[in-house]
């Protein structure tokens, strides 16, 4: 059944794709995070290891969430890995090293790009799209990702 909440279906549809999208990436920084917390080595193995946990926690948490805001927007969410990859911006390769700086590296240049991507989403899906529920669901996950870059990038402070 279609939801009868002031949104247009068009409108409705190009929302669910932008989400489609930001599942998607939420589903492969989760990922990557999971590599980071199995496979981090070196001094600070221990407490790597624990912080990475406590990252893809919130992310299976954010993935969750965005999911659950298509389904809400009358449409299905995407649920394979091939659906993942074809949708997403961000690259499974690592481009840095396999310790703990080359992880914590890699991680916050993908969630500060999911930030600056998520910014341009907010004022698009508000204002043109007519949806200021998922401009502010858009809102709370940029804050999320924001504190997420931010104990990332103190891990990397000298």
């Amino acid at each position: 059944m279609e939801p009868k909440i002031g949104i247009t279906p068009e409108n409705l549809t190009a929302i669910a794709h932008i989400l489609n999208v930001m599942l998607a990436d939420e589903f492969v920084l989760f990922t990557k995070t999971k590599n980071a917390h199995w496979n981090v080595e070196g001094a600070n193995f221990h407490s790597l290891h624990n912080f990475f946990e406590a990252q893809f926690k919130s992310l299976d948490e954010i993935v969750d969430s965005v999911a659950e805001r298509i389904r809400s927007l009358g449409h299905y969410a995407p649920a394979t890995l091939t659906s993942f990859i074809a949708l997403t911006h961000l690259s499974e390769r690592l481009h840095e090293k396999n310790d703990g700086p080359g992880f914590i590296k890699e991680l916050l240049a993908d969630h500060e790009s999911l930030v600056l991507q998520y910014r341009e989403h907010v004022n698009y899906i508000t204002l043109e799209l007519k949806d200021a529920g998922t401009g502010d669901f858009i809102t709370g996950l940029i804050e999320l990702h924001e504190k997420m870059t931010w104990m990332l990038r103190v891990h990397l402070s000298d």
